[in-house]
């Protein structure tokens, strides 16, 4: 047992760490937003102008797409980029909105967007910062009109007391740590994502040598991307592996839980399937395919999703050319034998 003293001492530094943790996160979180929101006022400032507006018509944002994320890289897409000049319209003054975002973070300010009512944006913005609402939260409370029945309702306490509970499992308090490890941040900083940020170390472990399996089976795939980051009006997306098969023309999806595979992992990786044929597609490419994986140490399984599967054709190609759901099986339970074997555990 620690001297009283000590103890004392160790928490004097300890509640240092926090605090200064603390601060950069908010600090970090402010200049995020401010930085959007310039970025913003740029664009409805160039958008204005009647020379670029003749030069590039409504393609400025694609334009500038291209641009910043060839040099910078991540969190310029055109969706993006659309929210930034969305914010700097509902807000055009920084100081209003820099003193209403305490506490909030740019998904936040995303689901405010959604908003089209300036009295609802304004009442949604404050209520999240004061009664640090999750992202979760705010984007039910927006969703199901929760303003707009407050104030239609002769007993707001109900109403009040009904969100409260439905949203009471979503309010977990994200620590400065958590934040700092966020994709939009290491997206902002140009820091490489690292999968361990948001995945388990045996779902990390799992995924590098899935990888590497696809690629060794020489069957035509092309590496795209890890942890690959989709933006929609829905929400941010992002999906463990993507790979291209030239053979097949078309995209490859890989999704791994390390549990049993449900129905909604399922939808979800149909949902992953549409929005990558309505977003990364082109044309002359075949319709985009999703494997999901599961690791579950009593199932290890592979599902396959190809929407617009009315070409047969297609389909019985891309038997040939995918691994197996045998050779997925067993790929994954050599690699968990391993990761076991590297940690020092046991395998029954």
């Amino acid at each position: 047992m620690k001297p009283l003293s000590l103890s004392k001492f160790v928490d004097d530094i300890r509640g240092i760490v926090r605090k200064y943790r603390t601060e950069a996160a908010y600090s970090l979180n402010i200049t995020i937003i401010h930085e959007r929101w310039a970025i913003g006022q740029r664009i409805v400032e160039e958008d204005q102008n009647g020379e670029l507006r003749a030069e590039y018509g409504t393609n400025l944002i694609n334009v500038l797409s291209q641009e910043l994320t060839f040099e910078l890289g991540k969190g310029y897409n055109p969706r993006s980029l659309a929210y930034y000049r969305q914010l700097y319209i509902y807000f055009p003054e920084w100081e209003i909105l820099h003193t209403r975002v305490q506490n909030l973070t740019w998904s936040h300010i995303k689901a405010i967007l959604g908003e089209k009512n300036e009295k609802a944006r304004l009442w949604y913005m404050d209520e999240a910062a004061q009664q640090m609402w999750s992202v979760k939260t705010l984007e039910r409370n927006v969703g199901s009109q929760y303003y707009d029945r407050l104030l239609a309702s002769s007993d707001k306490d109900a109403v009040s007391d009904e969100m409260n509970r439905l949203t009471a499992k979503d309010n977990v308090v994200i620590t400065p740590e958590q934040y700092i490890k966020s994709p939009v941040v290491t997206e902002f900083l140009g820091i490489a994502k690292d999968a361990t940020y948001t995945e388990s170390e045996l779902e990390s472990a799992l995924i590098t040598h899935l990888q590497q399996f696809l690629m060794e089976l020489g069957k035509g795939y092309a590496f795209v991307e890890r942890q690959q980051h989709i933006v929609t009006d829905a929400g941010d997306y992002y999906i463990d592996l993507v790979f291209y098969n030239y053979l097949l023309k078309c995209f490859v999806l890989i999704d791994l839980k390390t549990t049993k595979i449900t129905h909604q992992d399922v939808g979800q990786m149909d949902m992953y399937v549409r929005m990558y044929d309505d977003l990364k597609r082109t044309q002359g490419d075949n319709p985009t395919i999703g494997i999901l994986l599961c690791a579950e140490t009593s199932e290890d399984i592979a599902k396959y999703s190809m929407l617009n599967g009315s070409k047969q054709l297609f389909a019985s190609k891309y038997l040939t050319v995918l691994p197996s759901e045998e050779e997925l099986r067993q790929e994954i339970e050599m690699q968990k034998h391993l990761f076991l074997l590297q940690k020092g555990g046991a395998t029954q």
